[in-house]
């Protein structure tokens, strides 16, 4: 929106505003319109189950499968991160909503299997595994430990870190 011209006092800028057609000023795919669907749909959900209550669970949950769809069409990395992340957080409340009762674990298992969904994508893209995926498996080991044995999770996280603690240390002096 700059236009600089060198005069004979010097610099020019000359500074102006345009409208252009619609096209070129948004997007491809309109995410509020997306979002009202998504939205909308588990609204009519939430009236055909009258338990189903947690209305910011089914807010974050519309968001989440908004941003996915969006993902799907448009392929962006921050759709996709917030798509798995924003699923992954609603999955819990939405799920003891619809009357099935979790224990603890579950909302880190969610989010272990967005961040391996996530490795997955970028492996799929070419991008190799990333940290996506040790993250990942991490959590899902650790929530699954908490789930399948409540007790045996207080000494999973200890063991995983003194496991990752000794993995560096192995490769760091292999090294020189």
């Amino acid at each position: 929106m700059t236009h600089s011209d060198v005069g004979a006092e010097g610099p020019v800028r000359i500074y102006g505003w345009s409208w252009g057609p619609d096209e070129g000023r948004r997007p491809g795919l309109p995410w509020v319109g997306v979002f009202l669907i998504v939205f909308g749909a588990l609204l009519l959900v939430e009236r055909a189950l009258p338990d189903y209550r947690r209305l910011g669970d089914v807010a974050v949950l519309a968001a989440g499968l908004a941003s996915l769809a969006v993902w799907l069409l448009r392929r962006g990395t921050i759709a996709l991160y917030a798509g798995a992340f924003l699923t992954a957080l609603a999955l819990p409340g939405t799920i003891e909503a619809l009357g099935q009762p979790l224990g603890p674990g579950w909302g880190m298992l969610f989010f272990g299997l967005a961040f391996l969904f996530i490795a997955a994508v970028r492996a799929w893209r070419g991008g190799g595994v990333g940290w996506q995926a040790l993250y990942g498996a991490l959590l899902v080991v650790i929530a699954g430990s908490e789930i399948v044995q409540p007790d045996l999770a207080g000494i999973a996280w200890p063991l995983v870190l003194v496991a990752i603690g000794l993995l560096l240390l192995v490769r760091g002096t292999g090294r020189v």
